[in-house]
């Protein structure tokens, strides 16, 4: 009987080539497995972090499109509503029109 290599002091901690592959696979497989677990863990929390911003956005969006039409009152005294001064614009343009092009007597005479 033969003495086996790996039972010689001193040089009985060598691998063979066999041993090798196998735990060269090994790390391999758990690498494999580490980066599909932290991909995972990355897309769940990139999703989330994904959805709490947009509905912030959507949020804020809605609530500056309800303050400009003046569905929300103003907040710390910044008025934004546009709706009054639209109305109040329009108004004089058509009154300008209306002179302009003397309607108003020809309304009159048409009543």
């Amino acid at each position: 009987m033969s003495p086996n290599i790996h039972d010689i002091p001193g040089i009985g901690s060598f691998y063979t080539k066999a041993e090798v592959d196998q735990m060269i696979a090994d790390a391999l497989a758990e690498a494999r497995r580490i980066d599909e677990e932290s991909m995972r863990k990355h897309n769940r929390d990139a999703t989330i972090i994904s959805m709490i911003l947009g509905f912030t956005a959507l949020a804020l969006f809605v609530d500056g499109l309800l303050r400009i039409l003046g569905i929300i009152p103003p907040f710390a005294g910044l008025d934004v509503n546009i709706l009054d001064d639209i109305a109040e614009k329009t108004k004089a343009i058509v009154e300008a029109d209306i002179r302009q092009n003397d309607l108003i007597r020809y309304l009159k005479d048409q009543l």
